[in-house]
């Protein structure tokens, strides 16, 4: 059976008043990058996986490297339901337009 791609996104609150605070925010957003997540939108980050059980491991890691102040949640989504998500903004940002599917011609 052919496995689908899914999405990991992960959404997360950290204070970073003190610099201690800061470094932990620093700390855990630098493994997201490293483990492949891309920045959505501000403390929204996203990663493609391949299958179910992929998924489910990306957010298994990030659960161990919860700063102690994090509140973190993750969210499975297929490539449809990702794909049925509206953006809701007034201007579309830089990032978003970078990001926006093309349709290839060819003639």
């Amino acid at each position: 059976m052919e496995e689908k791609f899914m999405r990991v996104l992960v959404m997360f609150d950290m204070p970073t008043l003190s610099k201690k605070d800061r470094k932990y925010y620093t700390k855990f957003r630098d493994a997201l990058i490293k483990d492949g997540f891309m920045m959505l939108q501000y403390s929204v980050y996203m990663r493609i996986c391949k299958g179910v059980a992929s998924a489910n491991n990306y957010l298994d890691k990030v659960g161990l490297i919860v700063p102690p102040k994090g509140h973190i949640r993750g969210l499975i989504l297929t490539e449809k339901q990702f794909d049925n998500m509206r953006l809701l903004l007034g201007k579309e940002s830089e990032n978003e337009k970078a990001n926006k599917p093309r349709q290839l011609t060819l003639f």
